[in-house]
């Protein structure tokens, strides 16, 4: 990912910042608990594409 891309990236929903999670290959926003998916090196930032956090699972 990016970093100036990432810097730029923003979640769709609350407008915060996204954390990258290398592993999973998502952007996570921590405010709104979405992870949203990379495909083919692009972040689709749509909320119904993104996957809810559960209630237990720790984002850094």
């Amino acid at each position: 990912m990016d970093a100036k891309l990432l810097q730029i990236l923003v979640c769709p929903v609350t407008k915060g910042p996204l954390i990258y999670d290398k592993k999973a290959n998502e952007l996570i926003s921590k405010s709104a608990r979405l992870a949203y998916p990379i495909r083919d090196g692009i972040p689709v930032m749509l909320e119904d594409e993104a996957r809810k956090l559960d209630p237990d699972e720790k984002v850094d």
